[in-house]
């Protein structure tokens, strides 16, 4: 079995942005040489996302209306973490939508169903944050 590592890293110029990163990962898979096998997609700042869905920007308008209706980012000080920083309210959204996702390799392929992509959703931006990319296989 072989294992491939890469990391993808964002600066996004917001406070909060969505990037579908399916592209970078595809081409991961293409560099590693694995043919049949899993790749591992995680944020690796806990105030980020990774999430497979449609791209589509009806939907994406969607989540960052739902999401700031469970998690409103102000008042600030609604939030006791914001002690410490003013992004309480980005390590909630990160929990709803998840650190991670798991896709299968086929014939060297991401073995997606319809319209699934994979997203990059950051809640916490301004700096540089990163992504990796984990692939096992033969």
């Amino acid at each position: 079995m072989k294992s491939f590592r890469k990391e993808l890293f964002f600066n996004i110029p917001t406070r909060r942005g969505l990037v579908n990163i399916t592209p970078q990962v595809e081409s991961a898979v293409r560099e590693s040489g694995i043919r049949e096998g899993l790749v591992l997609v995680n944020a690796m700042n806990i105030t980020a996302s990774v999430f497979i869905n449609d791209d589509e920007s009806g939907l994406h308008h969607d989540f960052e209306v739902w999401l700031e209706g469970l998690a409103p980012e102000k008042p600030y000080s609604r939030y006791m973490h914001n002690g410490y920083e003013d992004n309480g309210d980005a390590h909630l959204k990160r929990t709803i939508m998840g650190r991670e996702v798991v896709v299968a390799i086929t014939d060297g392929r991401l073995d997606f169903g319809t319209w699934e992509q994979i997203f990059y959703f950051e809640f916490d931006g301004k700096r540089q944050k990163h992504a990796l990319i984990k692939i096992i296989g033969e």
